[in-house]
């Protein structure tokens, strides 16, 4: 919410400009291109980070300006695999309950979702529904042991990758135990016989089932059993089904359970897709992924006539594009002269991430729209124009229940920043495109309302033609709703599809889908052994752009990392906590060794979002392989095959600075204090050497003013220094021949003193920290409460997460470190 780092007016080639030079210079380039090498020559890559208005308006110049498909959303690398499944199984991307089913579901089967650092907000319900309804069960299902697993009554490790075999086998005991709903099937399904019959050739042995999946024989049967004996069933899918290279086959794997036991469409069952970003689903509403036309349409004839009538242009896509990781293969290859950017960071989040940046290189013409100044992929830009943000934004999103919310601005552009609205269609204006005369996103919102009900009559599931003629102050005040709400009925919000058995296929009816297991892409070697599985954590969010600045986020995990099995970690002769490279055949990363019991053996996690910004060497995507699934074209995030080795460093050390420093040595990781900066360094080079640069960079040019005191141990070569002003620190250095370092706690707390005093100097100095200081790793992010301080509550009798909120506020804000809480006690009173 502040403008720190914010890009605040647009620049050409590296030099500042205005709107009325940049608009034109942005159309006559990209008109260029498009007059020299035709319009598929151009393409954009979005994100589920711009409000619907901003996807409309930036898929409608694409399709029905330029004339491509070549336009695709970052939602590709979480969400096509569950559009992909929707459109199979029912004829459309339909979700078919709502978030209220998870509270009145009896069985709720959390897949491939770590969903209590994930989606948070829902996990709290999900808790507070089976803590008022104790005989409610959860099931998680996931390699790793993760902090969802609090709630769970039965955890599935399974073998990654291995889903479809699971649900296959489901599938099969359903059969056995004849639990079908044959009247449901008959009526409103087609396929059913030729899929169960596969399946039960595949997955009807269950101790084949059990060692394909790397799962006890127990836990499968307990699973089997509860499935096949609870109607109320909800499966909740994520990431970890989706981002596969079968993504698609294990959503209709799971889609397949539903529709034979007629578990969809009625409260507290059916199988829910779980989306990643704010507003992905409003980007599958308009159209944004490059196979699909606005509205919820495709790329058939009726449909492609239907849109261009609509939009009045003189020349429409008629053909799928180029799906995200395809689009720059195709920038490299020299296919696509100019790529324009809004709002996602690929060069940090697509998979073979060096690719994306000889991508980008070799680009005739890149233009980026964000709103920061810097960020891995805007050093590639040719052209930057500057966006404003969410809590600058008007428009709407649409979250996965299809609840469709009014989003409202709630503080001030800064510079000249514009919405993405407005860029796009001053571009397309400068073009001498027509239809884009917007002066309001009330006027987008409305023309994508009637789009959405234009020549439809029922056939089409995403109709929100109702809201089609609402006036200005109307679009102001719109309340939350869920789609469809049509002009034949226009007051009901209808909460879940499908119960009355229409779907959206050419028979009405819905589809199995014969589905046939098939291993990653990726396999296992001697030389690359183990399984890499990358996520997210807690506290970030994607590429860290924003949520990077926020010194509370910073707290709770504070260096990039690889967690490994201690049985691994011994296997390669490996120490906790040391740096570690990570190995794939595309690329390496240095990272922090975490001993992790929650990890299966062979198997490792790193998370997404640290960057070049943040780190020297520790983007995860530079590691994982461009293997897509080849119905959605979902990136494989989740199976990756790699090798970890030692790092071997001369030094390590830390710093803390109230200035950033320009960092060049082969480890170090950035964390954002709330006055300064901390590195967290190691190295090859020699130790001296790197003391005697780092105390340049940290004494400042008014060093006449600065009180340095510096330590250096004759004996190990251990530097020590320090910069104070006033008595108040501004820099702090301490480098050692080994790890073993200092708590930062103590300086942290130094560095936020308005002066440190004679004693405190000598402390830095000997690298002593006082006792007191000493609160260990931030568990609460939001109140800055220490694991220390949290197990002096649970020794003080506070022996539930709500006792310990109680004596300390931990865990009584956004709830997200309630699990961490929780397992702190189980360890110490397991009683």
């Amino acid at each position: 919410v502040d403008i720190e780092g914010r890009l605040l007016q647009p620049m050409v080639n590296g030099n500042p400009t205005d709107w009325e030079q940049a608009i034109p210079e942005v159309a006559n380039q990209l008109q260029s291109i498009i007059d020299r090498h035709g319009p598929k020559s151009v393409a954009l890559y979005v994100s589920a980070q711009l409000l619907s208005e901003d996807y409309y308006v930036a898929n409608k110049l694409v399709k029905g300006g330029f004339g491509t498909a070549n336009i695709d959303t970052n939602s590709r690398l979480c969400m096509s695999s569950a559009v992909a499944g929707h459109k199979r199984a029912f004829g459309s991307d339909t979700v078919p309950g709502n978030y209220e089913d998870f509270e009145q579901a009896d069985l709720v089967i959390l897949t491939g979702s770590n969903t209590a650092w994930c989606h948070p907000v829902l996990y709290q319900r999900i808790k507070a529904a089976k803590r008022n309804r104790p005989g409610m069960r959860v099931v998680v299902i996931d390699p790793r042991r993760t902090a969802t697993c609090e709630i769970a009554d039965l955890h599935l490790p399974i073998r990654n990758g291995s889903d479809a075999w699971l649900f296959n086998h489901i599938l099969c005991v359903l059969h056995a135990q004849q639990v079908f709903d044959f009247e449901f099937i008959q009526s409103h399904t087609e396929g059913f016989d030729q899929t169960l019959q596969n399946a039960l050739q595949i997955a009807q042995v269950e101790e084949q089932v059990s060692r394909h999946c790397g799962l006890k024989l127990d836990d499968l049967r307990t699973l089997a059993e509860w499935f096949v004996s609870t109607e109320k069933t909800v499966t909740l899918f994520s990431q970890g089904i989706n981002q596969s290279s079968s993504g698609t086959d294990k959503i209709n794997a799971i889609l397949n359970c539903h529709l034979a036991t007629g578990r969809i469409g009625r409260a507290g069952m059916g199988p829910f897709s779980m989306t990643g970003q704010p507003n992905a689903m409003g980007g599958r509403e308009i159209g944004a992924l490059c196979n699909q036309l606005a509205a919820h349409m495709d790329f058939d004839r009726q449909d492609v006539d239907r849109v261009q009538r609509f939009w009045d242009s003189p020349r429409i896509a008629d053909e799928p594009g180029i799906m995200a990781t395809d689009l720059f293969q195709a920038i490299e290859q020299g296919e696509i002269k100019a790529l324009w950017i809004l709002a996602t960071n690929p060069v940090v989040s697509l998979p073979d991430s060096d690719q994306v940046k000889r991508a980008l290189e070799a680009a005739e013409l890149v233009i980026v729209s964000d709103c920061v100044q810097q960020n891995d992929t805007l050093k590639y830009a040719d052209i930057l124009l500057p966006a404003i943000t969410w809590g600058e934004k008007s428009g709407t999103v649409t979250n996965s229940e299809r609840c469709i919310s009014r989003q409202r601005g709630f503080l001030d552009s800064p510079g000249v920043a514009r919405p993405d609205w407005w860029i796009l269609s001053q571009v397309a204006q400068n073009l001498g495109y027509s239809g884009f005369e917007y002066d309001h996103p009330h006027q987008i919102y409305c023309e994508m309302a009637a789009l959405s009900g234009f020549e439809n009559n029922g056939k089409r599931d995403f109709d929100i033609s109702a809201t089609a003629n609402i006036n200005a102050k109307e679009y102001d005040q719109l309340q939350p709703f869920y789609w469809p709400r049509t002009e034949r009925n226009p007051a009901a919000d209808k909460r879940r599809f499908f119960a009355d058995g229409h779907f959206y296929t050419p028979s009405n009816k819905a589809r199995f889908l014969p589905i046939s297991p098939r291993e990653p892409e990726s396999s296992t070697s001697h030389e690359y052994p183990l399984v890499l599985n990358t996520g997210r954590i807690r506290d970030q969010w994607h590429t860290m752009t924003r949520s990077g600045k926020s010194a509370k986020l910073m707290r709770h995990i504070l260096e990039p990392y690889v967690e490994m099995h201690p049985q691994d970690i011994e296997k390669f002769g490996l120490q906790n906590t040391s740096l570690v490279r990570v190995e794939s055949v595309y690329g390496k990363v240095l990272v922090r060794l975490r001993n992790s019991q929650e990890q299966k053996p062979g198997n490792l996690f790193i998370p997404i979002h640290w960057n070049d910004q943040f780190s020297a060497k520790a983007g995860v995507c530079s590691l994982i392989a461009a293997h897509t699934d080849p119905v959605s074209g979902q990136p494989e995030y989740k199976y990756t095959a790699a090798k970890v080795s030692a790092y071997s460093a001369n030094w390590f050390g830390f710093v803390l600075s109230r200035k950033p420093l320009p960092l060049k040595t082969d480890y170090w990781s950035l964390i954002k204090r709330d006055e300064y900066w901390q590195y967290e360094m190691a190295g090859q080079e020699p130790l001296h050497q790197v003391a005697e640069e780092l105390h340049k960079q940290l004494i400042p040019d008014t060093a006449g003013e600065c009180d340095t005191i510096r330590y250096q141990d004759s004996g190990t070569g251990a530097q020590r220094l320090a910069c104070l002003i006033d008595n108040r620190l501004q820099a702090c250095m301490i480098l050692s021949p080994d790890n073993d370092l200092p708590d930062r706690a103590w300086i942290n707390q130094l560095f936020n003193q308005p002066e440190i005093d004679k004693s405190e100097r000598i402390s830095i100095l000997s690298g002593i920290p006082p006792i007191e200081f000493d609160s260990g790793p931030v568990v609460c992010s939001c109140f800055n409460v220490g694991q220390n301080r949290i197990e002096e509550c649970i020794h003080a009798g506070a022996l539930s997460p709500e006792k310990v909120g109680e004596m300390c506020e931990a865990g009584t804000n956004c709830g997200s470190c309630l699990p961490e809480i929780q397992k702190l006690i189980e360890t110490i009173n397991p009683a």
